[in-house]
Protein backbone atom coordinates (compact mmCIF):
# COMPACT_ATOMS: atom_id res chain seq x y z
CA UNK A 1 0.00 0.00 0.00
CA UNK A 2 3.12 2.71 0.23
CA UNK A 3 3.67 4.93 2.56
CA UNK A 4 1.18 7.73 2.14
CA UNK A 5 1.93 11.15 3.69
CA UNK A 6 -0.55 11.44 5.88
CA UNK A 7 -0.44 7.98 7.77
CA UNK A 8 -0.63 8.03 11.28
CA UNK A 9 -1.10 10.58 14.44
CA UNK A 10 -1.22 14.10 13.29
CA UNK A 11 2.44 15.18 12.80
CA UNK A 12 1.69 18.53 10.82
CA UNK A 13 -0.53 21.35 10.79
CA UNK A 14 -2.25 21.37 7.66
CA UNK A 15 -3.13 25.22 8.13
CA UNK A 16 0.09 26.22 7.00
CA UNK A 17 -0.16 28.65 4.08
CA UNK A 18 -0.27 32.13 3.73
CA UNK A 19 0.13 34.44 0.32
CA UNK A 20 1.03 37.89 1.56
CA UNK A 21 1.41 41.20 -0.45
CA UNK A 22 -0.11 44.85 0.06
CA UNK A 23 -3.77 44.39 1.48
CA UNK A 24 -5.05 46.50 -1.76
CA UNK A 25 -3.17 44.17 -4.27
CA UNK A 26 -1.23 47.19 -5.39
CA UNK A 27 2.02 47.43 -3.46
CA UNK A 28 4.29 44.08 -2.09
CA UNK A 29 4.04 43.60 1.48
CA UNK A 30 4.62 40.80 4.04
CA UNK A 31 7.28 40.06 6.19
CA UNK A 32 10.08 39.54 4.23
CA UNK A 33 11.69 43.01 3.99
CA UNK A 34 12.84 41.98 0.28
CA UNK A 35 13.62 44.46 -1.90
CA UNK A 36 12.25 43.06 -4.90
CA UNK A 37 8.72 43.31 -3.59
CA UNK A 38 6.68 45.38 -5.86
CA UNK A 39 3.02 45.21 -7.33
CA UNK A 40 3.97 41.86 -8.87
CA UNK A 41 5.09 40.18 -6.07
CA UNK A 42 3.23 37.77 -4.61
CA UNK A 43 4.44 36.40 -0.69
CA UNK A 44 3.58 33.33 0.69
CA UNK A 45 3.49 32.64 4.38
CA UNK A 46 4.49 28.99 4.93
CA UNK A 47 4.50 26.96 8.09
CA UNK A 48 7.55 24.95 6.47
CA UNK A 49 7.73 20.87 6.11
CA UNK A 50 10.25 21.57 3.33
CA UNK A 51 12.68 18.82 2.48
CA UNK A 52 12.88 19.29 -1.69
CA UNK A 53 11.61 20.74 -4.38
CA UNK A 54 12.03 17.23 -6.54
CA UNK A 55 8.87 16.42 -7.29
CA UNK A 56 9.70 12.37 -7.51
CA UNK A 57 10.72 12.96 -4.03
CA UNK A 58 8.38 15.52 -2.39
CA UNK A 59 5.38 14.18 -0.36
CA UNK A 60 5.52 17.05 2.22
CA UNK A 61 2.88 20.07 2.04
CA UNK A 62 4.86 22.67 1.76
CA UNK A 63 6.55 20.78 -1.58
CA UNK A 64 3.89 19.70 -2.81
CA UNK A 65 2.39 24.00 -2.88
CA UNK A 66 5.87 24.65 -4.46
CA UNK A 67 5.84 21.65 -7.14
CA UNK A 68 2.06 22.49 -8.51
CA UNK A 69 3.18 26.12 -9.65
CA UNK A 70 6.43 24.32 -11.41
CA UNK A 71 5.74 21.56 -12.95
CA UNK A 72 2.61 20.57 -14.55
CA UNK A 73 1.10 17.02 -14.49
CA UNK A 74 -0.77 15.03 -17.37
CA UNK A 75 -3.89 15.82 -16.30
CA UNK A 76 -5.62 17.87 -13.34
CA UNK A 77 -8.08 18.95 -11.12
CA UNK A 78 -10.55 21.75 -12.13
CA UNK A 79 -9.66 24.39 -9.21
CA UNK A 80 -10.48 23.19 -5.97
CA UNK A 81 -12.54 20.37 -7.40
CA UNK A 82 -11.42 16.82 -6.49
CA UNK A 83 -14.00 15.37 -8.50
CA UNK A 84 -13.68 16.69 -11.98
CA UNK A 85 -10.46 15.71 -13.83
CA UNK A 86 -9.18 18.37 -16.60
CA UNK A 87 -6.19 18.16 -19.23
CA UNK A 88 -3.33 19.66 -18.77
CA UNK A 89 -0.45 18.14 -20.68
CA UNK A 90 -2.61 15.45 -22.09
CA UNK A 91 -6.17 14.56 -22.76
CA UNK A 92 -7.23 10.44 -21.00
CA UNK A 93 -8.81 8.35 -21.42
CA UNK A 94 -10.09 4.51 -19.61
CA UNK A 95 -10.25 0.98 -20.73
CA UNK A 96 -13.68 -0.60 -20.07
CA UNK A 97 -11.88 -3.18 -17.49
CA UNK A 98 -10.31 -0.14 -15.69
CA UNK A 99 -6.56 -1.34 -16.35
CA UNK A 100 -4.95 0.66 -19.27
CA UNK A 101 -5.00 4.43 -18.87
CA UNK A 102 -4.25 6.32 -22.12
CA UNK A 103 -2.56 9.26 -22.50
CA UNK A 104 -2.98 11.99 -25.93
CA UNK A 105 -0.34 14.83 -25.89
CA UNK A 106 -3.11 17.97 -25.29
CA UNK A 107 -1.19 20.95 -27.52
CA UNK A 108 1.85 21.95 -27.42
CA UNK A 109 3.83 22.95 -24.47
CA UNK A 110 7.24 24.27 -23.36
CA UNK A 111 9.85 23.60 -20.77
CA UNK A 112 11.38 26.93 -19.03
CA UNK A 113 14.41 26.25 -20.81
CA UNK A 114 12.85 26.80 -23.91
CA UNK A 115 12.78 22.67 -24.84
CA UNK A 116 9.34 21.37 -25.60
CA UNK A 117 7.40 18.80 -23.25
CA UNK A 118 7.52 15.29 -25.12
CA UNK A 119 5.96 11.79 -24.71
CA UNK A 120 9.58 10.55 -23.60
CA UNK A 121 9.39 13.29 -20.81
CA UNK A 122 5.94 11.94 -19.35
CA UNK A 123 7.40 8.30 -19.23
CA UNK A 124 10.80 9.36 -18.07
CA UNK A 125 9.28 11.43 -15.27
CA UNK A 126 7.09 8.23 -14.21
CA UNK A 127 9.84 5.75 -14.44
CA UNK A 128 12.01 8.07 -12.06
CA UNK A 129 9.14 8.19 -9.19
CA UNK A 130 8.71 4.41 -9.81
CA UNK A 131 12.59 3.66 -9.84
CA UNK A 132 14.24 5.85 -7.31
CA UNK A 133 11.77 4.39 -4.51
CA UNK A 134 10.97 7.95 -2.96
CA UNK A 135 8.38 8.71 -0.74
CA UNK A 136 5.95 9.65 -3.22
CA UNK A 137 6.71 6.02 -5.50
CA UNK A 138 3.72 3.94 -4.48
CA UNK A 139 1.09 5.98 -5.97
CA UNK A 140 2.55 4.23 -9.41
CA UNK A 141 2.64 0.82 -7.69
CA UNK A 142 1.94 -2.02 -10.25
CA UNK A 143 1.92 0.50 -13.50
CA UNK A 144 3.78 -0.14 -16.46
CA UNK A 145 4.02 2.92 -18.21
CA UNK A 146 4.80 2.82 -21.90
CA UNK A 147 5.13 5.03 -25.05
CA UNK A 148 2.82 4.09 -27.75
CA UNK A 149 3.69 6.66 -30.21
CA UNK A 150 5.04 10.08 -29.99
CA UNK A 151 1.60 11.10 -29.03
CA UNK A 152 0.48 8.49 -26.97
CA UNK A 153 1.39 6.61 -23.19
CA UNK A 154 -0.36 3.86 -21.76
CA UNK A 155 -0.35 3.42 -18.24
CA UNK A 156 -1.15 -0.78 -17.71
CA UNK A 157 -2.09 -2.27 -14.29
CA UNK A 158 -2.71 -5.83 -13.98
CA UNK A 159 -5.67 -5.26 -11.88
CA UNK A 160 -8.29 -2.74 -11.86
CA UNK A 161 -7.22 0.45 -10.88
CA UNK A 162 -10.15 3.07 -11.33
CA UNK A 163 -8.47 6.04 -8.94
CA UNK A 164 -5.35 6.33 -11.38
CA UNK A 165 -7.02 9.12 -12.96
CA UNK A 166 -7.20 10.89 -9.54
CA UNK A 167 -3.94 10.18 -8.56
CA UNK A 168 -1.86 11.62 -11.61
CA UNK A 169 -3.11 15.43 -10.92
CA UNK A 170 -1.01 14.86 -7.67
CA UNK A 171 2.37 17.56 -7.61
CA UNK A 172 4.89 14.88 -6.94
CA UNK A 173 3.90 13.08 -10.63
CA UNK A 174 5.01 16.71 -12.08
CA UNK A 175 6.90 16.20 -15.45
CA UNK A 176 10.19 16.90 -15.62
CA UNK A 177 12.65 17.52 -18.51
CA UNK A 178 14.19 14.58 -19.66
CA UNK A 179 17.07 15.83 -21.30
CA UNK A 180 18.19 18.40 -18.70
CA UNK A 181 17.30 15.92 -15.71
CA UNK A 182 19.57 13.26 -17.05
CA UNK A 183 22.55 15.85 -17.41
CA UNK A 184 22.23 16.32 -13.94
CA UNK A 185 22.02 13.30 -12.41
CA UNK A 186 19.28 12.28 -13.18
CA UNK A 187 18.11 8.26 -13.23
CA UNK A 188 15.10 6.06 -13.15
CA UNK A 189 16.64 4.12 -10.46
CA UNK A 190 18.25 4.10 -6.99
CA UNK A 191 21.57 5.74 -8.25
CA UNK A 192 19.67 9.06 -9.18
CA UNK A 193 21.83 12.06 -8.11
CA UNK A 194 19.75 14.98 -9.69
CA UNK A 195 17.93 16.17 -6.55
CA UNK A 196 20.47 18.31 -5.71
CA UNK A 197 20.30 20.20 -9.02
CA UNK A 198 16.03 20.48 -8.97
CA UNK A 199 16.45 22.21 -5.93
CA UNK A 200 18.25 24.98 -7.03
CA UNK A 201 17.19 24.97 -10.85
CA UNK A 202 13.73 23.74 -11.89
CA UNK A 203 12.80 21.37 -14.79
CA UNK A 204 9.18 22.41 -15.54
CA UNK A 205 6.75 23.21 -17.61
CA UNK A 206 4.41 25.17 -14.96
CA UNK A 207 3.58 28.85 -14.58
CA UNK A 208 6.74 29.67 -12.35
CA UNK A 209 10.23 28.61 -12.47
CA UNK A 210 12.62 28.27 -9.48
CA UNK A 211 14.93 31.10 -8.36
CA UNK A 212 15.68 30.63 -5.11
CA UNK A 213 15.62 27.86 -2.51
CA UNK A 214 16.10 27.53 1.38
CA UNK A 215 14.79 24.82 2.86
CA UNK A 216 14.63 26.71 6.24
CA UNK A 217 13.69 30.26 5.15
CA UNK A 218 12.12 30.78 2.02
CA UNK A 219 11.55 29.60 -1.87
CA UNK A 220 11.30 32.29 -4.11
CA UNK A 221 9.59 31.91 -7.91
CA UNK A 222 9.82 33.51 -10.68
CA UNK A 223 7.11 33.62 -13.94
CA UNK A 224 8.70 30.97 -16.85
CA UNK A 225 8.80 33.29 -19.82
CA UNK A 226 7.65 30.15 -22.05
CA UNK A 227 4.68 28.96 -19.88
CA UNK A 228 2.17 28.25 -23.37
CA UNK A 229 -0.86 29.31 -20.49
CA UNK A 230 -2.18 32.08 -19.32
CA UNK A 231 0.53 34.53 -17.87
CA UNK A 232 0.48 34.93 -13.63
CA UNK A 233 -0.93 38.10 -12.69
CA UNK A 234 2.28 37.82 -10.39
CA UNK A 235 5.07 37.54 -12.09
CA UNK A 236 7.58 37.07 -8.59
CA UNK A 237 6.00 34.41 -5.83
CA UNK A 238 8.16 34.72 -2.46
CA UNK A 239 7.31 31.90 0.06
CA UNK A 240 8.31 32.08 3.19
CA UNK A 241 8.65 29.87 6.57
CA UNK A 242 6.23 31.99 9.47
CA UNK A 243 4.40 30.52 12.30
CA UNK A 244 0.52 30.93 11.86
CA UNK A 245 0.74 33.96 14.21
CA UNK A 246 2.72 36.16 12.36
CA UNK A 247 1.04 34.86 9.71
CA UNK A 248 -2.47 36.27 11.14
CA UNK A 249 -0.73 39.53 12.16
CA UNK A 250 0.14 40.21 8.44
CA UNK A 251 -3.25 39.59 7.58
CA UNK A 252 -4.64 41.88 9.76
CA UNK A 253 -1.62 44.46 9.43
CA UNK A 254 -2.84 44.72 5.53
CA UNK A 255 0.73 42.84 4.61
CA UNK A 256 -0.77 39.74 3.90
CA UNK A 257 -3.19 38.91 1.34
CA UNK A 258 -4.18 35.25 2.31
CA UNK A 259 -3.79 33.26 5.44
CA UNK A 260 -4.02 29.29 5.07
CA UNK A 261 -2.42 28.90 8.44
CA UNK A 262 -5.30 30.19 11.14
CA UNK A 263 -7.50 28.00 12.50
CA UNK A 264 -10.97 28.51 13.33
CA UNK A 265 -10.39 30.08 16.43
CA UNK A 266 -7.64 32.52 15.16
CA UNK A 267 -9.67 33.01 11.83
CA UNK A 268 -13.06 34.05 14.12
CA UNK A 269 -14.31 37.52 13.50
CA UNK A 270 -12.31 37.83 10.16
CA UNK A 271 -14.70 37.85 7.87
CA UNK A 272 -16.29 40.89 7.15
CA UNK A 273 -14.68 44.30 6.20
CA UNK A 274 -11.09 44.13 4.25
CA UNK A 275 -10.73 40.22 4.66
CA UNK A 276 -13.50 36.99 4.06
CA UNK A 277 -13.38 33.52 5.01
CA UNK A 278 -13.34 31.28 2.44
CA UNK A 279 -13.97 27.50 3.76
CA UNK A 280 -13.48 24.02 1.14
CA UNK A 281 -13.20 20.72 1.18
CA UNK A 282 -12.12 18.86 3.75
CA UNK A 283 -9.75 15.87 2.78
CA UNK A 284 -8.29 15.27 6.43
CA UNK A 285 -10.02 12.82 8.96
CA UNK A 286 -9.51 12.74 12.62
CA UNK A 287 -10.26 9.89 14.09
CA UNK A 288 -9.82 7.70 17.55
CA UNK A 289 -7.98 4.04 17.19
CA UNK A 290 -8.35 0.70 19.44
CA UNK A 291 -5.02 -1.97 19.59
CA UNK A 292 -7.15 -5.13 18.57
CA UNK A 293 -4.95 -7.56 20.01
CA UNK A 294 -5.85 -8.42 23.97
CA UNK A 295 -2.03 -8.70 25.11
CA UNK A 296 -1.81 -4.60 23.97
CA UNK A 297 -5.29 -3.79 24.07
CA UNK A 298 -6.78 -5.55 27.20
CA UNK A 299 -10.25 -4.57 27.37
CA UNK A 300 -10.39 -2.02 23.81
CA UNK A 301 -9.90 -5.13 21.67
CA UNK A 302 -13.29 -6.50 22.14
CA UNK A 303 -15.76 -5.01 19.60
CA UNK A 304 -18.55 -4.48 22.06
CA UNK A 305 -16.02 -2.30 23.73
CA UNK A 306 -15.95 0.15 20.86
CA UNK A 307 -19.06 0.38 19.77
CA UNK A 308 -19.58 1.19 23.00
CA UNK A 309 -17.06 4.05 22.84
CA UNK A 310 -19.02 4.74 19.28
CA UNK A 311 -22.42 5.32 21.25
CA UNK A 312 -20.41 7.31 24.14
CA UNK A 313 -18.93 9.75 22.44
CA UNK A 314 -21.22 13.11 22.31
CA UNK A 315 -20.40 14.02 18.50
CA UNK A 316 -22.01 17.54 18.69
CA UNK A 317 -19.33 18.07 21.65
CA UNK A 318 -16.60 17.65 19.67
CA UNK A 319 -17.77 19.70 16.55
CA UNK A 320 -18.16 22.76 18.85
CA UNK A 321 -14.97 22.42 20.11
CA UNK A 322 -13.16 21.54 16.66
CA UNK A 323 -14.30 24.51 15.30
CA UNK A 324 -16.80 26.22 12.67
CA UNK A 325 -17.19 24.60 9.53
CA UNK A 326 -15.97 21.39 11.07
CA UNK A 327 -18.34 17.88 10.13
CA UNK A 328 -18.82 14.42 11.25
CA UNK A 329 -18.40 11.68 8.71
CA UNK A 330 -20.12 8.37 8.99
CA UNK A 331 -16.95 6.69 7.60
CA UNK A 332 -12.69 7.53 7.54
CA UNK A 333 -13.73 8.72 3.92
CA UNK A 334 -14.54 12.45 3.91
CA UNK A 335 -17.90 13.02 2.57
CA UNK A 336 -17.05 14.76 -0.85
CA UNK A 337 -15.19 11.62 -1.75
CA UNK A 338 -16.79 8.49 -3.70
CA UNK A 339 -17.81 5.68 -1.78
CA UNK A 340 -18.11 8.13 1.29
CA UNK A 341 -20.92 7.42 4.35
CA UNK A 342 -22.47 10.66 4.93
CA UNK A 343 -23.88 9.36 8.18
CA UNK A 344 -24.09 6.29 9.92
CA UNK A 345 -26.12 5.51 13.15
CA UNK A 346 -23.33 3.03 14.31
CA UNK A 347 -21.17 6.32 15.24
CA UNK A 348 -24.21 8.04 16.83
CA UNK A 349 -24.13 9.26 20.43
CA UNK A 350 -26.68 7.16 22.84
CA UNK A 351 -25.21 7.16 26.38
CA UNK A 352 -28.01 4.06 27.31
CA UNK A 353 -26.66 1.89 24.93
CA UNK A 354 -23.31 2.73 25.49
CA UNK A 355 -23.63 1.83 28.94
CA UNK A 356 -25.16 -1.24 27.68
CA UNK A 357 -22.65 -2.83 25.63
CA UNK A 358 -19.64 -1.33 27.72
CA UNK A 359 -21.25 -4.10 30.06
CA UNK A 360 -21.63 -6.89 27.73
CA UNK A 361 -18.06 -6.23 26.45
CA UNK A 362 -17.04 -7.24 30.47
CA UNK A 363 -15.09 -4.24 31.05
CA UNK A 364 -14.39 -3.73 34.96
CA UNK A 365 -13.19 -0.56 35.19
CA UNK A 366 -9.40 -0.70 33.96
CA UNK A 367 -7.05 2.16 32.61
CA UNK A 368 -7.87 3.26 29.19
CA UNK A 369 -4.42 4.77 27.66
CA UNK A 370 -5.44 7.41 25.04
CA UNK A 371 -2.01 8.65 22.90
CA UNK A 372 -2.46 11.87 20.94
CA UNK A 373 -0.09 14.49 19.83
CA UNK A 374 0.16 17.81 21.87
CA UNK A 375 2.13 20.43 19.61
CA UNK A 376 -0.48 20.12 16.17
CA UNK A 377 -3.50 21.56 14.93
CA UNK A 378 -7.29 20.69 14.77
CA UNK A 379 -7.81 21.73 18.85
CA UNK A 380 -6.96 18.62 18.95
CA UNK A 381 -6.25 18.76 22.99
CA UNK A 382 -9.77 20.01 23.87
CA UNK A 383 -11.36 17.09 21.62
CA UNK A 384 -9.15 15.03 23.63
CA UNK A 385 -10.48 16.66 26.38
CA UNK A 386 -13.90 15.77 25.27
CA UNK A 387 -13.49 12.25 24.01
CA UNK A 388 -12.05 11.59 27.94
CA UNK A 389 -14.80 13.22 29.41
CA UNK A 390 -17.53 11.34 27.22
CA UNK A 391 -16.18 7.99 28.01
CA UNK A 392 -16.06 8.68 31.65
CA UNK A 393 -19.57 9.35 31.32
CA UNK A 394 -20.18 6.01 30.07
CA UNK A 395 -17.96 4.81 32.65
CA UNK A 396 -14.54 4.17 30.72
CA UNK A 397 -11.62 5.29 32.84
CA UNK A 398 -9.53 7.23 30.14
CA UNK A 399 -5.85 8.59 30.82
CA UNK A 400 -5.03 10.97 27.97
CA UNK A 401 -1.40 10.71 27.04
CA UNK A 402 -0.42 13.75 25.24
CA UNK A 403 2.98 13.05 23.26
CA UNK A 404 5.31 15.35 21.16
CA UNK A 405 4.06 14.56 17.77
CA UNK A 406 7.13 12.58 16.21
CA UNK A 407 7.12 10.88 19.50
CA UNK A 408 3.24 10.08 19.52
CA UNK A 409 3.82 9.15 15.41
CA UNK A 410 6.83 6.26 16.57
CA UNK A 411 4.51 5.31 18.82
CA UNK A 412 1.57 4.32 17.17
CA UNK A 413 3.73 2.70 13.94
CA UNK A 414 4.65 0.64 16.78
CA UNK A 415 1.64 -1.02 17.38
CA UNK A 416 2.18 -1.42 20.87
CA UNK A 417 -0.11 1.20 21.85
CA UNK A 418 -3.80 0.56 23.58
CA UNK A 419 -5.78 3.54 21.71
CA UNK A 420 -5.30 6.88 20.62
CA UNK A 421 -6.36 10.04 18.21
CA UNK A 422 -4.57 9.73 14.88
CA UNK A 423 -5.64 11.14 11.25
CA UNK A 424 -5.59 10.30 7.74
CA UNK A 425 -4.90 12.78 5.07
CA UNK A 426 -5.84 12.05 1.46
CA UNK A 427 -3.03 10.67 -1.01
CA UNK A 428 -5.26 10.99 -3.64
CA UNK A 429 -9.63 11.64 -3.87
CA UNK A 430 -10.76 8.11 -4.09
CA UNK A 431 -11.71 5.65 -1.46
CA UNK A 432 -9.22 3.28 -2.47
CA UNK A 433 -6.91 5.41 -0.61
CA UNK A 434 -8.49 4.23 2.71
CA UNK A 435 -7.92 0.72 1.73
CA UNK A 436 -4.82 0.49 3.92
CA UNK A 437 -7.62 0.72 7.21
CA UNK A 438 -8.63 -2.49 6.32
CA UNK A 439 -7.85 -5.78 8.03
CA UNK A 440 -3.93 -6.78 7.51
CA UNK A 441 -3.01 -3.59 5.36
CA UNK A 442 -0.81 -0.70 7.21
CA UNK A 443 -2.55 1.54 8.66
CA UNK A 444 -4.36 -1.70 10.41
CA UNK A 445 -1.60 -3.17 11.49
CA UNK A 446 -0.75 -0.27 13.82
CA UNK A 447 -3.73 -1.39 15.45
CA UNK A 448 -2.84 -5.20 15.08
CA UNK A 449 -6.16 -5.79 13.07
CA UNK A 450 -5.74 -9.32 10.73
CA UNK A 451 -7.97 -10.70 8.09
CA UNK A 452 -8.16 -13.90 10.31
CA UNK A 453 -10.06 -11.03 13.12
CA UNK A 454 -12.48 -9.61 10.31
CA UNK A 455 -12.42 -12.05 7.53
CA UNK A 456 -16.19 -10.00 6.30
CA UNK A 457 -14.61 -7.14 6.63
CA UNK A 458 -11.50 -8.56 4.73
CA UNK A 459 -13.60 -10.09 1.65
CA UNK A 460 -15.58 -6.99 1.17
CA UNK A 461 -12.17 -4.91 1.03
CA UNK A 462 -11.41 -7.46 -1.96
CA UNK A 463 -14.85 -6.64 -3.94
CA UNK A 464 -14.07 -2.89 -3.22
CA UNK A 465 -11.14 -3.01 -4.78
CA UNK A 466 -12.19 -4.82 -7.68
CA UNK A 467 -15.27 -3.35 -8.32
CA UNK A 468 -15.57 -1.52 -11.99
CA UNK A 469 -17.55 1.69 -12.51
CA UNK A 470 -18.68 4.54 -10.05
CA UNK A 471 -21.84 3.21 -9.21
CA UNK A 472 -20.83 -0.38 -8.28
CA UNK A 473 -17.95 1.29 -6.44
CA UNK A 474 -19.72 3.61 -4.26
CA UNK A 475 -21.80 0.98 -3.38
CA UNK A 476 -19.07 -1.82 -2.80
CA UNK A 477 -17.27 0.70 -0.68
CA UNK A 478 -19.93 2.38 1.91
CA UNK A 479 -20.61 -1.40 2.33
CA UNK A 480 -17.00 -1.65 3.48
CA UNK A 481 -17.23 1.33 5.71
CA UNK A 482 -20.81 0.22 7.10
CA UNK A 483 -19.02 -3.55 8.23
CA UNK A 484 -15.94 -1.45 9.72
CA UNK A 485 -18.02 0.72 11.66
CA UNK A 486 -19.97 -2.46 13.02
CA UNK A 487 -16.35 -4.73 13.75
CA UNK A 488 -13.39 -2.24 13.37
CA UNK A 489 -10.99 -0.87 15.50
CA UNK A 490 -11.36 2.27 13.61
CA UNK A 491 -13.83 5.30 15.19
CA UNK A 492 -14.28 8.84 12.45
CA UNK A 493 -14.60 11.82 14.60
CA UNK A 494 -14.57 14.48 12.81
CA UNK A 495 -13.70 16.46 9.21
CA UNK A 496 -11.46 19.64 10.16
CA UNK A 497 -12.48 22.91 8.40
CA UNK A 498 -10.26 24.11 5.58
CA UNK A 499 -9.99 27.47 5.64
CA UNK A 500 -8.68 30.31 3.78
CA UNK A 501 -8.95 33.87 5.16
CA UNK A 502 -8.30 36.37 1.89
CA UNK A 503 -8.32 39.56 1.35
CA UNK A 504 -11.83 40.83 0.17
CA UNK A 505 -10.33 42.41 -2.94
CA UNK A 506 -8.71 39.04 -4.14
CA UNK A 507 -10.04 37.04 -7.03
CA UNK A 508 -9.95 33.43 -8.48
CA UNK A 509 -8.26 31.88 -5.27
CA UNK A 510 -8.86 28.17 -5.79
CA UNK A 511 -7.32 26.08 -3.35
CA UNK A 512 -7.29 22.46 -4.49
CA UNK A 513 -7.13 20.35 -0.95
CA UNK A 514 -4.98 17.68 -2.98
CA UNK A 515 -2.43 20.21 -5.03
CA UNK A 516 -2.85 23.36 -3.32
CA UNK A 517 -3.56 26.54 -3.88
CA UNK A 518 -2.55 27.97 -7.39
CA UNK A 519 -1.10 31.07 -7.50
CA UNK A 520 -0.67 32.00 -11.23
CA UNK A 521 -4.76 31.40 -10.96
CA UNK A 522 -4.63 34.56 -8.28
CA UNK A 523 -5.34 38.25 -9.30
Amino acid sequence: MGTPRAIGVVATVVFGLTLAACSDGTAGGGSTGDSNNSASTLVVDNSFDLKTSDPARAFELTGSLVDHQIYQTAIGFDGASVKKIVPVLCTYSVSDDNKVLTLKMNGKHVFSNGDPVTADDIVYSYQRVQGIEGNPSFLLDGVTVKKVDDNTITLTSASPNPQLPYILPNPSLGIVDSKIVKQNGGTTDTNDKAEAYLNKTSAGSGPYMLSSYDVTSKVVLTANPHYTGTKPHYSRVVIENVQPATAKANLQAGAAQIATSLDPTQASGMDSGKTKVQQGESTITIFSWFNMNPSVGGPVSNVKFIQAVRHAIDYDAVLKVAGSGAVQPGSLVPNSFLGALKSDSANSFDLNQAKTLLKDSGYSGQQINMLYPSDVGYNLANVAQVVQSNLQAAGINVKLNPQPSATALTAFRSGKQQAGIAYWGADYPDPADYLVFTPGQSLAKRAQWTSAQAPDDAKLATAAESAVGDSARDAAYQALWKQMNIDGPFVPLFLPPNLLVVSSSLKNVADNPVTGIDLAGIS
